[in-house]
């Protein structure tokens, strides 16, 4: 093979003879160098593509992770109210538990239960037999609903003691307002109510009250709760006296004190002593006088001390 070179500037020509390895490594020069360069670019754009496919797969996988990062800080959050929301209730229905438990030994004292049958300081008293097991399928509890049907329940059996407290409440107001017994602990009667005659002048005479004879210095109690409306000594013969006024018209005295335990003004129970029994005033030994009067007018106080409910 035959290579002519011309040169412009001298005009002349050159020929160069080339051998096979020559012409061998001319035609690899000219035709390995395009193709190098097609595959170079074919595997740089391959490479580039992939880097993009790489990038693009990085960004939709961070975004996805900060999707997902988002959800999960909303479900925490979301978890952390629902569970405040639950310790909050828990704690109310605790308070609410300690406040009927309160209200049931209340009951308990008001009406006068047997110590230990119910005792709401200890946990309700269960038991029974071993029996077999069952296979049953565990199923998450819904505590929400359990929290809510649980306050549902307390809500009852609270509606239910308040009832419950509002009737002995009721009872034991009745039994106290209740004008009955004798009133004092130890005695005996010495003059009844109506005609008889007077110790002092011997004449016939009218008698308003009953007298009980004691030991001076004994209690003298009330007969029935009430408010006491006098306190202190009579100048017509009553010496120290004692008033109490148990409503419905019903008013109660208390005569010949050695002294008085209460002021006007007090709020009294049935049985509790308002005074010393004595002699004041126009009496021959220690006793107590005892009327009662019914809207302003002195009834047989017998009827009463052996007055009984049914």
């Amino acid at each position: 093979m035959k290579v002519i070179l011309i040169s412009r500037k001298h005009g002349g020509s050159r020929s160069l003879e080339l051998g096979r390895w020559s012409r061998a490594l001319v035609s690899l020069c000219c035709l390995g160098l395009p193709l190098g360069l097609v595959a170079l670019g074919y595997f740089v754009g391959q490479e580039t593509q992939a880097r993009d496919l790489r990038d693009n797969s990085l960004d939709s996988l961070q975004d996805e992770l900060a999707s997902q990062s988002t959800d999960l800080e909303s479900l925490r959050l979301e978890a952390e109210r629902k569970l405040q929301a639950m310790t909050m209730g828990l704690a109310e229905l605790q308070a609410r538990m300690v406040r009927l438990d309160a209200l049931g030994e209340h009951l308990t004292a008001m009406a006068n239960l047997q110590d230990g049958e119910f005792d709401f300081s200890q946990p309700p008293a269960l038991g029974g037999p071993l029996a077999g097991e069952f296979s049953v399928e565990y199923l998450a509890p819904d505590l929400t609903g359990e929290l809510q049907s649980f306050a549902n329940k307390l809500d009852q059996r609270e509606q239910q003691l308040e009832i419950l407290e509002s009737l002995l409440a009721h009872r034991k107001l009745d039994e106290q307002a209740w004008v009955s017994g004798r009133p004092v602990e130890k005695g005996w009667i010495s003059s009844g109510f109506g005609a008889r005659t007077d110790p002092f002048t011997g004449k016939r005479a009218a008698h308003y009250g009953i007298d009980f004879a004691g030991k001076a210095g004994s209690s003298v109690i009330a007969v029935a709760g009430g408010v006491v409306t006098f306190v202190g000594k009579d100048n017509s013969g009553y010496g120290k006296m004692v008033e109490i006024s148990h409503g419905d018209g019903l008013l109660t005295r208390y005569a010949h004190n050695q002294e008085n335990l209460v002021e006007p003004g007090d709020v009294v129970r049935k049985g509790q002593p308002v005074a010393l029994m004595g002699s004041s005033g126009r009496a021959t030994g220690p006793h107590v006088h005892f009327e009662v009067y019914k809207h302003g007018r002195p009834v047989d106080p017998s009827s009463y001390v052996h007055r009984t409910r049914r």
